[in-house]
């Protein structure tokens, strides 16, 4: 696995698309309605009813494009499926190595207070 400072161009632009994904209020709602099953387009509308179909297949395609939603077509249904594996490579790249320093501090912080009373 490639470290952080050599990630090839491709992981980059994903990246920048996960982000981008991420950015957007709805798309995080159409995560959060992914979470537990996958839905179809038309479930998500219903649930999302102030967005139109188009503006739904509008943020569909900007998660698919991120890796983040999987789609799969079962007559005239297309059906979502959430992928977490690009948030775990953010995880992993920009909030596990971060958390360490803290959780440890924590610990020593914990370790010294007992050792006073």
């Amino acid at each position: 696995m490639a470290s952080t400072n050599n990630k090839t161009k491709k992981d980059q632009i994903q990246d920048d698309q996960v982000f981008k994904a991420l950015a957007g209020t709805d798309r995080r709602r159409i995560l959060d309605l992914l979470k537990n099953a996958p839905m179809t387009t038309g479930d998500i509308g219903k649930r999302l009813q102030h967005l139109d179909r188009t503006t739904v297949m509008q943020h569909l395609g900007v998660l698919e494009k991120a890796g983040l939603v999987i789609t799969k077509k079962e007559g005239r249904c297309r059906w979502n499926y959430l992928d977490v594996s690009p948030i775990q490579r953010i995880h992993e790249r920009w909030i596990e190595s971060y958390a360490a320093p803290s959780a440890g501090f924590l610990s020593k912080l914990r370790n010294d207070l007992e050792r006073s009373n």
